[in-house]
């Protein structure tokens, strides 16, 4: 099953090699881009019919991912789950604050209070911003059961102590990424890509 999700994606030309800036402002040789494959809904269907066969026994009541990328993950797998186990199944999301947080709006924290709740997120290299929706999910009282990730960057460092629930990848790929003051020279030696991640605003903040 990885290797079938892990061969959907590099179908898909959604693992690029380079030099990209991650959501954590990390440097990267590797970037897995969502765009790439997150417009085909053939592709989004299957890969979150994968995340739902894995949770079909945890009797799941809500699908909750950060916005804006992880809304139609977490749409899809709460269409699957209702699917598979005949019950349904809520899906939603959490949004970014000007202060850098996740929250739940539209008051759907009314709707995650006291219920079971998968989080699912497409790719993490440090796991901070899926960690700010289950930090939301838990002040809003949901019992999260897993974190269910396509892949994870960082195996040996993003695990279930990370984030304080169970987490399950379905592609573990390892990645090596780099703070500013690490960033090897022939890594240097590649311009920074402008076009994915957030290449475009590190390179306006350092004035180039």
């Amino acid at each position: 099953m990885m290797m079938d999700v892990l061969q959907i994606l590099k179908d898909a030309g959604a693992i690029l090699d380079g030099h990209f800036i991650g959501n954590s402002g990390r440097h990267l040789a590797t970037y897995v881009n969502k765009d790439a494959w997150l417009p085909n809904t053939e592709l989004v269907s299957y890969i979150c019919r994968v995340m739902a066969e894995l949770n079909k026994d945890n009797d799941i009541d809500v699908v909750v991912a950060p916005a804006v990328g992880g809304v139609p993950l977490s749409q899809w797998t709460a269409h699957h789950l209702s699917e598979i186990t005949g019950k349904r199944v809520l899906s939603l999301f959490t949004e970014k604050t000007s202060e850098n947080r996740q929250v739940l709006n539209r008051k759907y924290d009314k709707l995650v209070e006291g219920k079971r709740v998968l989080v699912v997120e497409d790719t993490v290299s440090t796991g901070a911003s899926v960690k700010k929706t289950i930090e939301a999910v838990k002040a809003a009282g949901g019992n999260i059961i897993q974190l269910t990730l396509i892949v994870n960057r960082d195996p040996k460092n993003v695990t279930e102590k990370t984030f304080g629930v169970p987490i399950h990848a379905l592609v573990d790929l390892p990645m090596a990424s780099y703070g500013e003051d690490e960033v090897p020279d022939w890594l240097k030696a590649i311009p920074i890509n402008a076009e994915l991640g957030h290449g475009k605003e590190y390179l306006t903040s350092h004035g180039r």
